[in-house]
């Protein structure tokens, strides 16, 4: 399994980021996919998910309205449309498949860093 996660920055409070995660190694269109954060001193936590055959999305309340996940079967990528970002989304951005338990997962790309500026 490889995860590859990009497009995160330094941006100002109001903007926008998209994230991209290339995945390989498992049968991509197979698997409901999921973004989660980390932020310093908290524990990592799942902001959005992907389910397959069109059974739809789940975004954390912290990011309802604001965060649009999409997936790419043919080329094995999701993003993470970022609107109207706040200091609070200053995290670690990683994706995965979707665990109910995200303890369980035995293997986590690099992430990427976003940074929301006040």
């Amino acid at each position: 399994v490889q995860l590859v996660e990009s497009g995160g920055g330094l941006v100002q409070a109001g903007g926008s980021l998209r994230l991209s995660c290339a995945a390989s190694g498992f049968t991509f269109s197979r698997y409901a996919m999921s973004w989660y954060r980390q932020s310093p001193g908290k524990v990592r936590e799942k902001v959005a998910a992907i389910y397959i055959n069109d059974r739809g999305t789940y975004y954390a309340d912290s990011v309802k309205g604001r965060f649009v996940i999409s997936k790419d079967n043919a080329i094995n990528t999701v993003y993470l449309q970022m609107n109207s970002l706040t200091p609070d989304d200053t995290a670690v951005y990683y994706c995965n498949k979707n665990y109910s338990n995200l303890y369980t997962a035995d293997y986590w790309g690099q992430g990427t860093q976003v940074t929301v500026s006040s």
